[in-house]
């Protein structure tokens, strides 16, 4: 569902650090886009008037993708729309993203994906590819009609938001999934095990007097993933590992080269559940923060690429939705506008990884995993190119999001590095100092 053809668009962008993780490319060069499109590497400007971004101090990367967007059009238009959060992602530095199917109604068909794909094109200021759900109305019983889903244009199938229960259907879905050679994305939470539960099962669910979600709930999901992966032969991602046994079990799966992957989510590495303490809603999310060990853990499968994905979980809700009692509030928050500056500050400034290996995670990692034609700056490919300053300190104020939505754990926070140049296909939809392009 990729944005709508606009007039070719050349652009300069002159002396930034180019980091292209596909390629293996790190150096400071300059970068030539042509009629919409990455020209090879020797390539300059015979036309003066071809606009230049001088980006001295500039990291020069390919568009980054986030794969996990809670969109909420068709039917949540109180919490994000489309066009909101298509412009909360260009502002956070993302030029494509994979919208969930927990629609209203669900995209379990092609109708509603038709519907999406048109709202896009309308609406949206980056490249929206969507998914569609695993069982008919999300509710894990009857497999959606998933050859129609295919053919009207999804690229991979979760039911996220609600988790499989029925281990059977599973297995069928991913023989379908197998056929069609798409990646079933799997939310996992045992419901019989977390029933009830609004937070991390541990001692401040004690001292909070709230009820528990203890790990165990996600770790027998990702295990029964892992299984049915080795048995049916097809691709299974782990949204929003967060979990040490989750990690451990994806790693060990790895070894025996089965076919999973799983991503982590700036929330789940930035905080524990002793932030809770407050009652704070914008801290509930499911799966919910746990405990420094299962940090240090997730930190780990980054570093060893046990986790291969980063990502943000965006998920919008009202501000009437958050402002209840902590049990009676909706999981989630928004993520887009702030996940780069997170991930810059925990995992760069932690020297968990560097500039090149945290953008691989954003980049050519979910590109290949969802076999899109982006996440590369390699001659030839569409020009979605995101430009990054690596030391720019900023600090969030939620008031100002794009995004519809205000629930963040994370309004005034200090962050290191921030996104200033969002392009798509050659034409730059948003910049730091100038905001969106028109048109």
């Amino acid at each position: 569902m990729a944005l709508p053809t606009r007039l070719p668009n050349s652009l300069f962008i002159r002396g930034g650090r180019v980091i292209d993780p596909a390629s293996g490319r790190d150096e400071i060069a300059d970068l030539f886009i042509l009629d919409g499109r990455i020209a090879k590497g020797t390539a300059r400007p015979k036309d003066s008037s071809v606009p230049v971004i001088e980006a001295r101090g500039l990291i020069v990367a390919p568009g980054l993708i986030d794969m996990h967007v809670h969109l909420r059009e068709p039917g949540g238009g109180q919490k994000e729309t489309i066009a909101t959060g298509t412009r909360a992602a260009a502002a956070g530095g993302f030029t494509s993203i994979l919208a969930m199917p927990n629609t209203t109604p669900p995209a379990d068909g092609p109708n509603t994906i038709a519907l999406m794909r048109q709202r896009a094109v309308e609406t949206a200021c980056v490249n929206v590819f969507s998914t569609g759900c695993i069982t008919v109305g999300m509710k894990g019983e009857q497999l959606a009609p998933i050859g129609s889903l295919h053919k009207a244009g999804v690229v991979a199938l979760t039911d996220d938001g609600h988790c499989v229960q029925n281990n059977e259907v599973m297995r069928r879905a991913l023989d379908y999934a197998r056929m069609f050679d798409l990646l079933t994305l799997d939310h996992c939470q045992d419901y019989n095990l977390s029933a009830g539960g609004v937070m991390h099962e541990g001692h401040w669910s004690t001292v909070l007097g709230l009820p528990g979600w203890p790990r165990i709930a996600e770790d027998v999901i990702v295990a029964r993933n892992i299984l049915l992966a080795e048995l049916t032969g097809a691709r299974i991602h782990m949204q929003h590992l967060s979990s040490a046994n989750s990690v451990r079990l994806v790693r060990e799966a790895k070894k025996r080269a089965i076919a999973v992957s799983a991503e982590a989510m700036p929330h789940h590495i930035a905080l524990t559940d002793a932030a809770l303490g407050k009652y704070d809603t914008n801290f509930k999310m499911n799966p919910p923060l746990r405990e420094q060990g299962d940090i240090d853990a997730l930190l780990a499968g980054l570093a060893d690429d046990t986790i291969e994905i980063l990502a943000s979980d965006h998920a919008p809700h009202a501000s009437y939705e958050k402002e209840v009692e902590f049990a009676d509030a909706p999981f989630g928050i928004v993520g887009l506008e702030t996940e780069l500056g997170i991930f810059a500050k925990i995992l760069i400034a932690g020297r968990v990884l560097d500039w090149p290996q945290m953008l691989a995670k954003l980049t050519v990692n979910p590109a290949r995993l969802l076999k899109l034609d982006r996440g590369t700056l390699a001659p030839g490919i569409v020009a979605d190119v995101t430009l990054i300053n690596p030391e720019l300190p900023w600090k969030v104020d939620a008031g100002q999001f794009y995004s519809l939505s205000r629930n963040t754990p994370f309004n005034g926070w200090a962050l290191p590095a921030r996104a200033t140049h969002t392009i798509v296909g050659g034409h730059v939809v948003w910049s730091l100092d100038k905001g969106f392009a028109e048109g």
